[in-house]
């Protein structure tokens, strides 16, 4: 049924078309920011046709023989238009699997797009990975989700120090300047886990200025210094903080929870979710109790992010 083929260059317009279209795809598969650090991962991306017509198509890299739904994005799995039906992706895995074993491949690590990121339902690909796959689930992360439009209410704590922070004067700006902000993260993360952010400056800089209207960059400001901001990343439903970080002086005086507040209550209330990203660490098998009680203390709860191994 299927015509299954590797991504090439030349297939840039037609991935871009059919991202554009799915139902469960956002920004971070359109190839201008998957192909930022192509450097890093060898491409294996797919697309399925059926005669002439792309069906659905498969974010994925190459490491040995093993194929991993795209180990340079948070989330990945088969990416699929309104018309895909349950039937017919049982019938892609079967023969997806003979495919890859086919070409030497023999384990697939696949990460589903997590159901907040859909558009409408799209969890086609999750019935098949257990039946024809025998799939295991490797890794379950804790991930925290705000329900924007339940307005669940602040914990006291959170309230009290957004107060304290409006009372002191702290000013939420949005900005397209990432440089001060990207001092105070790197040591942030420096003096608290000796890493580095997962981007560079320049590398944030540059996917900005090709997604402009998706990545938005928020500093809290006291005096006119920088002591607090939060990268986001914005899709059809969901904003998600893909970075966070304060100072001392944010800290103190609850910078972060006034960028909170302006994004969620004065820029995006109709979004449905906002997404604080997981809370788990190593493989998923310890939790960081006081990261996940912070992020509940603003009305988020739990939604998981599974990922699937199986052999070919």
């Amino acid at each position: 049924m299927f015509d299954i083929r590797r991504y090439t260059p030349a297939d840039k317009n037609l991935w871009d078309k059919y991202v554009a279209k799915a139902r469960n795809a956002t920004f971070l598969f359109r190839r201008d920011y998957m192909d930022y650090h192509s450097d890093r991962f060898e491409d294996h991306s797919l697309l399925f046709f059926v005669g002439h017509h792309l069906h659905s198509i498969l974010p994925a890299n190459i490491v040995g023989t093993t194929l991993y739904s795209h180990q340079g994005l948070t989330y990945g799995g088969l990416l699929m238009d309104v018309d895909v039906t349950v039937a017919e992706v049982i019938v892609l895995f079967e023969e997806l699997n003979r495919y890859l074993h086919e070409r030497g491949i023999r384990k697939v690590i696949y990460k589903p797009v997590p159901w907040v990121y859909h558009r409408i339902p799209s969890e086609e690909d999750l019935y098949p990975l257990f039946w024809v796959c025998k799939a295991r689930v490797t890794q379950r992360d804790v991930g925290t989700v705000i329900f924007v439009q339940q307005h669940l209410r602040w914990r006291k704590d959170r309230r009290r120090r957004l107060r304290h922070a409006q009372e002191v004067g702290i000013e939420v700006v949005r900005t397209d300047n990432f440089a001060p902000f990207w001092q105070v993260l790197e040591a942030n993360l420096m003096e608290r886990h000796q890493v580095h952010p997962v981007h560079t400056l320049q590398e944030m800089e540059l996917l900005h200025q090709r997604f402009p209207d998706n990545i938005i960059q928020y500093n809290a400001l006291l005096h006119g210094e920088v002591v607090a901001g939060m990268t986001f990343y914005l899709t059809q439903q969901v904003l998600h903080g893909q970075y966070c970080s304060s100072n001392a002086l944010g800290k103190e005086h609850g910078a972060v929870d006034a960028i909170h507040d302006y994004a969620m209550h004065h820029d995006f209330p109709d979004i449905p979710y906002m997404d604080f990203g997981r809370s788990t660490e190593g493989d998923g098998s310890v939790l960081n109790t006081g990261l996940v009680a912070q992020k509940e203390g603003f009305g988020g709860r739990t939604i998981c992010y599974d990922t699937y191994e199986w052999d070919t």
